[in-house]
């Protein structure tokens, strides 16, 4: 067995070890400085992800694990949101009456979830590690016992994620049925000579939605906006850009690597799910007052997005979805890092809460504006950049309409952004007082808009990574 394909995933879950058992000894006052030792922690593993990038293409206990060039790319995304999620958690804990050192673990157990799902090449292995992020995402939603509202949310997350993962396995006990076999590899031969059948059909269906849900696609996107709502800031920016991904991530593992063939006349299937899910996204993310609620909508209309890339079922289309999952953590962290300042001061989350603050602070106006021109697709953000490449990947399959769908959603989206925009330039501020920016979430708010604007301008780099990444995961 071969453990430079586990290496970074061993060094993760040891680390989360690591900060549970510090929290034990040091005393309950000190717990917060865990996050000082979380975070220089986890950026040594994404620099020691770096190193290992020639060690890909080598699997581990006989196939059930593969490290490459997507598992690679996926957990250094995932490293990513973890360090930047870490550094907002320094303001979230604060608020927390205790237990402020096994948050951090938490963020750490949930990443290292989520490195399992980007290595996985068996069901068996893709379910732990979905599991794994779940049980830790649930605990961290419902962390804030005295909120009500953050216990409900996690209430909320806990059943129907609990739902989903039923739906999931029975599609894979389906198609274990079918196959014999929960090994990707395995099952791609079987379906290469196998026409579809009914079964083929159930299973790929359900295995659809429990994937959908972790996406936030609808129909299954319900759970969303109350957990946004009422999770503490730091894990709604942690279930935005982290739960997504790995999502995708699943979807990019299955559909390409186990069911490349048998997925191919459900692609219309998929093609439905991105146009409710754009359409009903964008749509009921304009009335919303709260700003948390709307960012969730919000989410879920860049699921149809990126579901484009799925729908083109090429390599340009895979590029496009890595590419925006890179360029979505910065722009999402950078909106939620602007919302942890603000609603610091006024312990609430309202989009009137931003009224005036460009007078107030030029500095979170900046960031906030420079974040939502991103997700709205406006250059020179790296959203329109995004944007671009997954809708061109789509017009290439002959889907014009579907493109121009996608753009008229994208032209709605704008509608609701520049409201907050609008609210933070010439609206009345009940109060005059300036709004004090911790340094650690400054450093947040600069690297997220830095990153923003240097993928719009100049995204050569990156984009090249990501196609590179996907002509190597598509042969």
């Amino acid at each position: 067995m071969n453990y430079n394909a586990v290496f970074i995933d061993l060094l993760t879950v040891c680390l989360a070890v690591a900060l549970v058992i510090i929290g034990l000894v040091l005393p309950r006052e000190r717990r917060k400085a865990i996050g000082f030792i979380a975070i220089p922690s986890l950026v040594v593993i994404l620099i020691v992800s770096f190193f290992l990038q020639g060690n890909e293409g080598i699997t581990f206990f006989n196939g059930l694990y593969v490290s490459d060039a997507l598992s690679t790319y996926l957990k250094q995304i995932f490293l990513v949101g973890a360090i930047l999620v870490s550094i907002l958690s320094l303001t979230e804990v604060d608020r927390f009456k205790d237990n402020k050192g096994e948050f951090f673990a938490l963020i750490v157990f949930a990443l290292s979830g989520m490195m399992i799902l980007a290595s996985s090449n068996d069901f068996i292995t893709l379910y732990i590690g979905l599991e794994l992020m779940t049980i830790a995402m649930i605990i961290m939603t419902s962390y804030q016992k005295q909120n009500i509202k953050s216990s409900e949310a996690g209430m909320k997350y806990l059943l129907l994620s609990a739902i989903s993962s039923g739906v999931l396995l029975y599609g894979i006990s389906l198609l274990y049925g079918l196959s014999g076999s929960l090994n990707f590899a395995e099952i791609v031969k079987h379906f290469e000579t196998s026409e579809v059948s009914l079964g083929l059909v159930a299973a790929v269906i359900m295995i659809l939605a429990g994937f959908g849900f972790k996406i936030s696609a609808v129909p299954f996107h319900m759970w969303s906006p109350d957990v946004y709502e009422g999770a503490p800031t730091a894990v709604t920016a942690f279930l935005a850009v982290g739960s997504k991904a790995a999502g995708f991530a699943m979807i990019l593992r299955v559909f390409f690597q186990a069911l490349p063939t048998a997925f191919q006349p459900f692609i219309t299937l998929v093609v439905v799910l991105a146009c409710l899910t754009m359409i009903l996204g964008n749509l009921v993310a304009i009335p919303q007052k709260n700003i948390k609620r709307m960012l969730a909508y919000s989410s879920i209309s860049h699921a149809g997005y990126i579901l484009l890339g799925l729908v083109a079922f090429t390599k340009m289309g895979v590029g496009s979805i890595l590419f925006y999952l890179l360029l979505y953590i910065f722009a999402n962290i950078g909106a939620f890092a602007a919302v942890m300042a603000v609603s610091g001061q006024s312990d609430s989350s309202e989009i009137s809460d931003f009224a005036g603050m460009w007078k107030r602070s030029p500095f979170i106006t900046g960031v906030l504006l420079l974040s939502l021109l991103s997700l709205a697709g406006i250059p020179p953000a790296a959203g329109f950049i995004g944007k671009f490449f997954l809708f061109r990947s789509i017009i290439q399959e002959g889907y014009i309409w579907l493109a121009f769908l996608a753009i008229a959603m994208s032209v709605v989206s704008i509608y609701y952004y520049i409201n907050v925009i609008r609210v933070m330039l010439i609206g009345e501020a009940e109060s005059v007082a300036e709004v004090h920016v911790p340094v650690h979430l400054k450093l947040v708010m600069i690297l997220s808009a830095a990153m923003t604007l240097f993928m719009g301008i100049y995204p050569g780099p990156m984009l090249e990574w990501a196609n590179n990444v996907a002509s190597q995961f598509i042969k």
